[in-house]
């Protein structure tokens, strides 16, 4: 064997080994709770520690955002100001995410609907309409099958009833891969990261500089299991079927420029036809997050399927 070929397969050999303590050291970090909003407070509870942040009236009709994957409470920055003056708005960090803990395990929607009712509870808010964008939809049907007392009404934003609806392509993909997935993790640019970005988007939408850095304050396990999760939950049973069956209330909006939910009008017309009673609404010139391309309408119609139940 020749010196070169040696070297080769030294030189092979010890990135490999780095590839697998890298994916050992990745999958195994964790970090605490730091505030990352300006009026944000962390409240220690019993299943972890979340950032929680208020607005508006205490006494007014309480409205819940919950967030998107690799997302924050900042994705809520354009409806917020529309709905303070009229609701109490409550908005979480949900575990992994934002200013929130970021464990080593417990990222499945029904773990995270459990921790979210416990900062619910914690600031006395109960029949609440919830509103959740993508991830934060599962975690939004899951709080209504949990505690159906916090919950008086649901909003589901982009987030599909099944796992029939596509997925990220080959590319994205490799981020969740064993030992690539960490070391892809570990290196990620911040041009990488917008770029990945994007498809949450409407073609050509710029994706601000705060949604980059969401991203990066994750773990590479809350990044991991996340999805994960999700299409467990929904391999169980989807949400369409979940709201039926649970009789709460339902709002659906999808945007009409999904990049990453194949045939978004397929998707209403399922919940349609499980919940008759939903209100579904396919927001023109919106991706995958109306709530930040398309603020005001998105607020106005929370606002409007929330009077519905005063």
């Amino acid at each position: 064997m020749g010196r070169r070929l040696k070297v080769g397969i030294v030189v092979v050999v010890a990135l490999l080994a780095l590839l697998v303590v890298n994916a050992l050291v990745t999958g195994g970090e964790t970090e605490g709770a730091t505030i990352t909003e300006p009026d944000g407070r962390i409240y220690n509870l019993p299943d972890g520690k979340l950032q929680v942040v208020e607005h508006g009236p205490r006494g007014a009709p309480p409205i819940v955002l919950i967030h998107c994957f690799s997302c924050a409470i900042n994705w809520w920055d354009g409806v917020v100001p529309l709905l303070e003056r009229d609701h109490r708005v409550v908005a979480v960090d949900l575990l992994g995410h934002g200013g929130s803990e970021k464990p080593g395990s417990g990222y499945t929607p029904a773990n995270q609907a459990k921790v979210v009712a416990e900062a619910l509870e914690r600031v006395g808010v109960t029949q609440a309409t919830v509103v959740g964008h993508s991830l934060g939809g599962s975690v939004s049907v899951a709080l209504a099958e949990q505690s159906p007392a916090l919950v008086e009404r649901v909003a589901i934003i982009d987030m599909p009833p099944d796992n029939s609806y596509g997925d990220l392509g080959f590319i994205a993909g490799l981020a969740f891969q064993p030992v690539i997935g960490p070391a892809l993790w570990r290196i990620k640019p911040d041009f990488s990261v917008r770029d990945g970005l994007g498809v949450a988007f409407a073609p050509g939408f710029a994706v601000p500089d705060a949604f980059v850095e969401d991203v990066k304050r994750m773990t590479y396990t809350s990044y991991d299991d996340s999805p994960s999760g999700v299409d467990h939950f929904l391999d169980e049973e989807s949400l369409d079927q979940r709201m039926a069956a649970a009789g709460t209330p339902l709002m659906v909006l999808m945007g009409a420029e999904e990049q990453i939910i194949d045939d978004p009008q397929r998707a209403l017309d399922q919940y349609k036809a499980a919940v008759p009673d939903a209100q579904t609404h396919l927001i023109a010139g919106a991706g995958h997050s109306p709530n930040v391309e398309r603020p005001a309408l998105v607020a106005k119609l929370v606002d409007r399927f929330s009077a519905e139940g005063r």
